[in-house]
């Protein structure tokens, strides 16, 4: 287990590398680069345009620099915890992007915990009761979460929240605690405005791992070992928990590392819909205006998520089917 580990942290070490390497080709592609950007929004607005200014500019933010120099100088200061300088906000990136990394952080870590909480239970009473009305009834539900449009239900609940609550809901907490340092009662507040965008963002993957989750445990509920179980007087309960339900896991197990990755790219929209304070909208400006060490830097964080689920979707596969061997064997 431990040369496996180490194998793969160096195997996630070299594939962030690669990834670093692509998302800087990447927003590099765009004809022009911040300053360009910043002299046509100028001109467009009728501003004049000093040719001496704007070479200074890339000078600078080392814009005139090859490529090859740039893209190392970013990535050495990754290495080092310098996420780069941000043109468009004037700053260092670390210090833009404050707390919208936590912020994402807490509300996609919360939708992850409501899709789990919520669509276990329910996918295992759907598939245990097969073509009952309620079975037909969370099929009906799941269809529909999956049919509705994010954005949709982020405005229908921020207006059954004001009515029915005395919420506002924009951003993720009460605009007296903007700025202010953590106490209970701004968490109290963040709690308060937390359970509308978890539950937007979280609705349409919860229904479809409600639907997986039913489908797979209906075809291990087919199998021979769940019929000797039954054979042996196991208790239902105790069977579906030891045996398929177990079995039925190992696809969600297997899709953390792209769970995270998928809520945080599907709430962009619903960020700037409840205008919370997450990385979505800064990233899709920052993409916009051609700031590149912003943008790489959210990024990078989303590959990051990736390659670390993708190392702990594997441990916890192999610690939850014993089918599954980390090492090889002699002979095989």
């Amino acid at each position: 287990m431990f040369a496996y580990m180490i194998r793969r942290l160096v195997t996630m070490a070299l594939t962030l590398l690669a990834i670093s390497f692509l998302v800087f080709v990447i927003i590099q592609l765009p004809p022009g680069d911040y300053v360009t950007t910043q002299i046509e929004e100028m001109i467009a607005q009728g501003t004049a345009i000093d040719a001496k200014r704007a070479e200074f500019l890339r000078e600078e933010y080392g814009l005139n620099q090859p490529f090859i120099y740039q893209y190392a100088t970013w990535v050495w200061g990754l290495v080092h915890g310098d996420l780069g300088y941000s043109f468009e906000h004037n700053l260092p990136v670390a210090d833009v992007v404050g707390d919208r990394l936590f912020f994402t952080m807490v509300l996609n870590v919360a939708t992850v915990i409501f899709i789990y909480a919520v669509s276990f239970p329910i996918g295992a009473y759907s598939a245990t009761h097969q073509y009952s009305w309620n079975d037909h009834g969370i099929t009906f539900l799941g269809l529909l979460g999956l049919a509705t449009p994010n954005f949709l239900l982020a405005l229908i609940l921020m207006y059954f929240a004001n009515v029915w609550f005395g919420t506002s809901i924009g951003g993720l907490m009460d605009p007296i605690y903007q700025n202010q340092p953590w106490s209970f009662a701004k968490f109290g507040s963040v709690l308060a405005h937390l359970w509308v965008p978890v539950l937007v963002i979280g609705t349409s993957g919860t229904a479809g791992m409600i639907r997986r989750l039913r489908a797979n445990l209906l075809d291990e509920l087919q199998k021979q070992y769940v019929d000797t179980g039954r054979a042996k007087g196991l208790p239902e309960g105790r069977l579906l928990r030891k045996y398929p339900l177990r079995m039925a896991l190992n696809p969600f197990i297997a899709d953390i590392g792209s769970l995270l990755p998928q809520i945080i790219s599907g709430s962009v929209i619903v960020s700037f819909v409840m205008s919370l304070p997450t990385t979505g909208p800064m990233l899709l400006d920052a993409l916009q205006s051609q700031d590149m060490y912003l943008a790489g830097s959210f990024l990078m964080f989303l590959a990051l998520l990736v390659v670390v689920g993708m190392f702990l979707s594997d441990i916890l596969l192999a610690i939850l089917d014993p089918r599954i061997r980390l090492e090889g064997t002699v002979g095989q």
